[in-house]
């Protein structure tokens, strides 16, 4: 986990253990400490997969996929966005980054083998319309983006942000996955799904208690 940018985004670099191919996720800013690490694992990268558009999460998509030659996986209903990020960027004193074409698209609902994993894709919206989850079920892995967070969720208060869509793609996570399912958010610490519905005020809010 690299947590970039001024916004302190979470980027993960995932590979099954002593594996030559891996994942990025979220490649959100500083592409060189990125590309970085990637050399200094000695890996070659599969697959870039973002969760959603927002600016943090993409910003240094562009350099990584042209160093690494990494197709990048984006929500298809975002992809208008990553092609033009910067008329998207809400906050003055942010960027420029450099706009990208998706070069694959997800929905949800598809099954990657990439790197060597099973990874399925769950569409997640509510803070973002596109968002979607990667989940690797055998690796007992959530990559949630900005959906659930340590002890909280994701804002809902920019563009295309509903909270009731939010509560549903929580539950979709709650109910569908174990307790020791480990979240790899898009910001903050990581935690598990069992901790967070143990202690997350908004997953109490969504069990009715």
């Amino acid at each position: 986990m690299f947590t970039v940018g001024p916004v302190q985004e979470n980027c993960f670099v995932a590979r099954r253990e002593g594996a030559d191919r891996a994942l990025i996720v979220d490649p959100g800013d500083e592409a060189d400490r990125i590309l970085t690490a990637v050399d200094e694992l000695g890996v070659g990268v599969d697959a870039i997969l973002l969760t959603h558009t927002h600016f943090d999460h993409v910003g240094a998509v562009a350099p990584v996929a042209r160093a690494t030659g990494a197709p990048v996986y984006c929500p298809e209903l975002e992809t208008f966005v990553l092609a033009d990020i910067n008329r998207f960027v809400p906050f003055a004193g942010f960027g420029p980054f450099e706009d990208y074409d998706a070069d694959e698209t997800v929905a949800g609902g598809e099954r990657l083998q990439l790197a060597g994993m099973d990874i399925e894709v769950l569409h997640t919206p509510g803070h973002s319309p596109g968002h979607v989850t990667y989940a690797i079920e055998e690796e007992g892995a959530l990559f949630s983006g900005d959906v659930l967070f340590q002890g909280s969720v994701g804002r809902v208060d920019l563009p295309g942000g509903d909270w009731d869509t939010l509560l549903a793609s929580l539950g979709t996570l709650v109910d569908r996955f174990d307790e020791e399912t480990t979240v790899y958010p898009g910001h903050m610490g990581i935690t598990t799904l069992g901790r967070e519905r143990a202690t997350n005020p908004f997953l109490r809010e969504l069990a009715g208690s």
